[in-house]
């Protein structure tokens, strides 16, 4: 069984109550619930992790790197400024799948720049929840 980690940033743990004309009423236990559900029927391990910390987030994607583990990861607010987060990005040797729940380049100019989609395999964004589900589905089929 193929281990994936689905790494979220900052804010996201406050799913279902923030901002839901924007996020939705899906909380982060529910996404989690999804994916793990999703990678028992398609032969995967999902680990799923959040933090609100920008170093927590880099030493997953070190661990990710050592191991050569797939990452699917919404860096949330970290996407538009976190040139740490990119380099330890880029460090990795298995496939990267950068998600959003909306699509950023519907939303405020400053949330249209990501410093992870140019060293990603692939970018699924503005469709909810289920961006972690296609992008479970894309690293299934690579």
């Amino acid at each position: 069984m193929r281990t994936v980690l689905v790494l979220n940033g900052p804010n996201l743990d406050k799913l279902g109550t923030r901002e839901p004309m924007v996020y939705g009423n899906t909380t982060i236990a529910d996404i989690s619930a999804m994916c793990v559900s999703f990678g028992a029927d398609h032969d995967m391990s999902v680990d799923f992790r959040q933090t609100n910390s920008e170093a927590e987030l880099i030493g997953w994607l070190h661990e990710a790197a050592e191991t050569s583990t797939p990452v699917v990861m919404n860096p949330a607010a970290f996407t538009h400024y976190s040139v740490a987060i990119r380099d330890a990005a880029a460090m990795l040797t298995a496939p990267l799948i950068e998600v959003h729940l909306s699509n950023p380049l519907a939303r405020e100019e400053f949330r249209h720049t990501s410093l992870i989609s140019g060293i990603a395999h692939g970018t699924i964004s503005g469709f909810g929840a289920q961006s972690y589900i296609l992008a479970l589905q894309a690293l299934a089929t690579l």
